[in-house]
């Protein structure tokens, strides 16, 4: 395998001269990239259909890595409200002036070098590139061998706009998809600033046990929706099919439906015929499986099944005494990423939304609103659950460090 220290030192010297371009220079930038995608949609779409034909069509997955027009919008879409949204960078955080005339300034700056380790999405790489290219951050991209002509088409569109506004094409980079590059990649703590690893579990877990450069983790999500015995039970019922069967694959899915037992039986009479139509197959405790007898898609649960982040058509169901029973169970069992309560009892929601710890918490709304675009952010890198630097959608406010800048006239110490 041929070294990738090259390219990533040529990132690195990219980094320097993207800090010097303009802001309007890159707004420009940005708005034709949009325009770019959208004209050369054929050859993405063309690319992408390469990649899904390699893939297993009934695996649920395969819908993370495709294609289409209306996505091909979205994403440019995304691009365009990215180029309207402030620069984080060079901003004054603080400014003031010490007793012996030194001038100080906490600016903030870009992280400089982001090295992004993902998985079969393709969306995030132009996701990723123009929120870099905004923040005035160079970025490595190391997407995954299922996404790979697609990602090669989209850099190379992303570089075409980058040379035809002057800016140093260098500043986005593919690094090869196959596996081996990211040891290289995890060590190249003089040239990249940090590492942001999105997909899997396994994957985040993988590239935060063996990187030496900083690693931002954007955690996989095993989501709850808790079902407390004051909800209105036809609003619970839309917010957990929502949740579960819009984007199935996707992290800000539901994998736990909690329900207090005085609603679990009208709840999950209501839930039954929604659930078959796609069809959802239910891991269902001992309480729920008695109650939905009769469902074609039952299975008993195992404990484990309580830990898992199923990305399909797949859901567990747990019946609790009340709310301190569901708190209990989250805690055990939430990756901390995105939960919700469904209940009329406001004292019930504001206690849930004060003592479960996640990057997102909601009261009668779908979990599926946590996503970067969503909350007015543009896009996100990924979705962080832990609590340094970011958490939620990182995204462009979050791609910047701080600097103090001094200026004096001589003073010494």
């Amino acid at each position: 395998m041929q070294s990738i220290q090259p390219l990533i030192v040529k990132t690195h010297k990219a980094a320097v001269h993207l800090r010097n371009c303009a802001d309007a220079q890159i707004r420009k930038t940005l708005n034709m990239l949009a325009d770019a995608l959208e004209a050369n949609a054929a050859v993405i779409l063309k690319a992408n259909k390469k990649d899904v034909a390699k893939q297993d069509v009934n695996d649920p997955r395969v819908d993370r890595l495709l294609l289409n027009e209306q996505r091909i919008k979205s994403i440019a879409g995304s691009i365009r409200k990215i180029s309207r949204l402030p620069n984080p960078s060079n901003k004054i955080i603080d400014k003031r002036t010490l007793p012996n005339g030194l001038e100080l300034e906490k600016t903030s700056v870009p992280l400089g070098v982001v090295g992004a380790v993902y998985e079969s999405r393709p969306n995030v790489t132009f996701d990723i590139a123009a929120l870099c290219l905004r923040s005035q951050n160079a970025c490595l991209l190391k997407g995954s061998k299922e996404a790979e002509a697609t990602n090669k088409a989209s850099v190379k569109i992303i570089k075409d706009v980058l040379q035809a506004n002057s800016i140093d094409a260098d500043c986005i980079t593919l690094l090869p998809s196959a596996r081996e590059v990211v040891q290289e990649l995890f060590t190249a703590t003089k040239y990249v600033d940090v590492i942001i690893p999105r997909g899997s579990d396994s994957l985040i877990q993988f590239v935060r046990k063996n990187s030496l450069v900083p690693v931002i983790e954007t955690g996989a999500g095993v989501c709850h929706v808790y079902i407390e015995e004051s909800a209105d039970i036809s609003k619970a019922v839309n917010i957990v099919v929502n949740a579960k069967t819009t984007r199935p694959a996707v992290c800000n899915s539901l994998d736990t439906i909690i329900v207090d037992e005085k609603i679990a039986r009208p709840f999950l009479d209501k839930l039954q015929p929604l659930f078959d139509k796609y069809p959802v197959e239910i891991f269902a405790d001992s309480k729920s499986y008695r109650l939905l007898k009769g469902y074609a898609h039952l299975q008993q649960a195992k404990p484990e099944d309580f830990d898992r982040e199923f990305l399909s058509l797949k859901c567990a169901v747990k019946v609790v005494k009340n709310i301190d029973e569901a708190l209990t169970h989250i805690a055990l069992h939430s990756t901390k990423h995105s939960e919700a309560i469904v209940s009329k009892n406001k004292k019930s929601c504001e206690r849930f939304l004060r003592e479960v710890d996640a990057a997102a918490v909601y009261a009668n709304a779908s979990i599926r609103f946590t996503d970067g675009e969503e909350f007015g952010l543009g896009a996100e890198i990924g979705i962080s659950t832990q609590k340094l630097h970011a958490r939620g959608p990182f995204a462009l406010e979050k791609l910047v460090s701080e600097k103090w800048v001094v200026r004096g006239n001589g003073q010494v110490r």
